[in-house]
């Protein structure tokens, strides 16, 4: 919105100090300050009310580690919404709204959110661990995914719409012709579900979230200038610059929530934060052409991902587990690991992924 205004009013030769706003790093710090301040500043009257109104607090599976009987009972869920409102409001405030991609990564997100709103509504409504149905939640995600393919296809230059890129070698592209789409639904989808399996444990999720969302945000602007991308030796996708916005806005959100998520956690994101912050994610990939870069970059929530598939279908076929529980931090948790160990050796994982990320950025 300011940016709009910024514009105009430059423009008109009116208020030349307006000129800052124009540019995306001016206003991608900004974003990510405002954010970090409307988290701060609404985090405790929320967890209030949330205190309040869900009086038992989230209901806990009986089947996992059984410290979290003990120690996360009555702990309030739901603190996506946190999240959500202040990366909302700080986007639109600092964003160019005429641009496509904002728009289609913003509306993903917040369509990831509500699906996440309604399973954690439901759970609470219950008083169990059962939420909305497996079929319900993944149709809604696969439409929301699909149309966001769909959409972004649209946005991108025609050499590379259809295409997906592979990190280091420039000139190896696989086409995907009309099934793009259905590529972009799976990666979006599949990152969802993927930060919702790494949300276990007390600010496990949210700083991989941020290190993933920087480095995006780093990679977005470079996609979005054609001197830097070529200079990179990346594909440029003109307009994608503005997602730098975005993602320091998604940075800010998320160390706003951290400060009461961290160990021991005053509230938790839910499903509401997971699904929307990994539907973040991966529409960030696809707008950008980064899907695969996001498998490096977002490795710790493949990892968690893996876990569960491999955990799963080895029960079903033999009867015995791969891992004592999974994901896999229940595992370290089973086998005698504290948490604040687990999370923080999962932080310096996602540090180092987030770097070998940058390093797909190859000079000439």
């Amino acid at each position: 919105m300011l940016y709009l205004l910024a514009s105009n009013a430059v423009h008109d030769g009116h208020m030349p100090l307006f000129n800052l706003l124009r540019y995306i790093t001016f206003r991608a710090g900004c974003a990510c300050l405002t954010a970090l301040v409307i988290s701060l500043l609404m985090g405790k009257p929320l967890i209030a009310m949330l205190r309040r109104i869900q009086r038992g607090g989230q209901p806990i599976r009986a089947l996992g580690p059984e410290r979290h009987l003990l120690e996360k009972t009555g702990t309030p869920t739901m603190g996506g919404v946190l999240i959500l409102f202040s990366l909302a409001i700080s986007v639109l405030l600092w964003g160019d709204l005429e641009n496509g991609f904002v728009w289609a990564v913003l509306l993903t997100t917040l369509a990831f959110g509500a699906v996440g709103f309604a399973d954690d509504y439901l759970k609470l409504s219950r008083r169990n661990t059962d939420g909305v149905s497996k079929r319900t939640r993944l149709g809604a995600e696969f439409a929301t995914s699909l149309a966001c393919g769909w959409y972004l296809q649209t946005l991108m230059p025609a050499d590379v719409a259809n295409m997906v890129a592979f990190p280091f070698v420039k000139d190896l592209l696989l086409p995907l012709g009309f099934a793009f789409p259905i590529f972009a639904m799976i990666t979006i989808t599949g990152f969802g579900n993927a930060v919702n399996f790494t949300d276990g444990l007390d600010g496990l999720a949210i700083v991989p979230v941020v290190i993933a969302a920087l480095v995006f945000g780093i990679l977005s602007y470079v996609v979005g200038n054609h001197v830097f991308a070529d200079y990179l030796q990346v594909h440029a996708v003109p307009g994608t610059g503005e997602l730098a916005v975005f993602c320091a806005a998604l940075v800010g959100a998320g160390l706003g929530f951290l400060w009461f998520n961290a160990p021991p956690a005053s509230v938790f994101m839910g499903d509401t934060g997971s699904l929307s912050l990994g539907g973040a994610l991966g529409s960030l990939a696809v707008a950008i052409k980064h899907e695969l870069v996001l498998c490096i970059v977002g490795g710790l929530f493949v990892v968690e991902t893996l876990s569960v598939v491999i955990q799963v279908f080895w029960y079903k076929r033999t009867g015995r587990r791969v891992f004592l529980m999974a994901p896999i931090h229940h595992h370290f948790e089973k086998k005698g690991w504290a948490e604040p160990k687990i999370v923080i050796r999962f932080w310096i994982i996602s540090v180092i992924l987030g770097m070998c990320g940058l390093a797909t950025l190859k000079l000439r």
